[in-house]
């Protein structure tokens, strides 16, 4: 598939000329993630999305990531009183009650999975049979906003005390964390996730990548 246009580098139509959107494209966006740390963020950066557009969370991500401790479950499992009074006047950010309790209470429940599971990334895998969905979309037209597995996923994670966690919102994290390469086919990037050539930054965690069909 073509993925170079007059010398410029063929991306997924939503990316536009956002330099972070392309950032966000180009280095982790389907990079498959096996680090629990990293899953958790997403978690959380997902559900605070919920009603938002995903470019007013990325730019609150460094806000997010001082305010909850790093992305730590174990620190964020804790949170009391104060610490909720504190994140809801911090103004870097999303400031709902609802979204940065489900933090709270999602690092509980994602602690308790990886004490069952080992880690939270051998639980999650589980879904997609662990191995990344390659699917093979023309359009951005044709990308669902969840799937089967984003179902079950979903009803399991809720089973588990988890909030925030609806089928799109699970989908998103699938897409995210490189559980299904939704990249377009005439971007480049979905090649080079589909050959296992890709690296980012979400490229870490306890095993390489593996490959996959849909």
């Amino acid at each position: 598939m073509p993925s170079e246009a007059g010398g410029m580098l063929t991306r997924c139509a939503w990316v536009g000329e956002d330099p972070l959107y392309i950032s966000y494209h180009d280095e982790e966006w389907g990079v498959p993630v096996y680090d629990d740390r990293l899953l958790f963020e997403f978690l959380v950066l997902e559900g605070a999305q919920a009603g938002l557009s995903w470019s007013t969370i990325l730019r609150k991500r460094e806000g997010y990531r001082l305010a909850f401790a790093g992305f730590d479950p174990v620190k964020v499992a804790v949170f009391g009183d104060v610490d909720i009074a504190r994140l809801l006047a911090d103004p870097g950010i999303v400031r709902n009650r609802l979204k940065i309790g489900s933090a709270v209470t999602n690092a509980q429940a994602f602690l308790r999975v990886r004490e069952e599971f080992g880690s939270f990334a051998d639980y999650i895998w589980r879904f997609v049979d662990d191995k990344t969905l390659h699917n093979e979309w023309r359009t951005i037209a044709e990308i669902p906003a969840k799937t089967a597995e984003a179902e079950r996923l979903s009803a399991d994670l809720k089973k588990r005390g988890f909030r925030f966690v609806g089928p799109t919102i699970c989908y998103a994290h699938m897409q995210a964390t490189g559980m299904v390469n939704d990249h377009t086919v005439d971007c480049f990037r979905w090649a080079e996730l589909r050959s296992g050539a890709a690296t980012g930054a979400a490229s870490t965690g306890r095993r390489s990548p593996q490959g996959g069909s849909s």
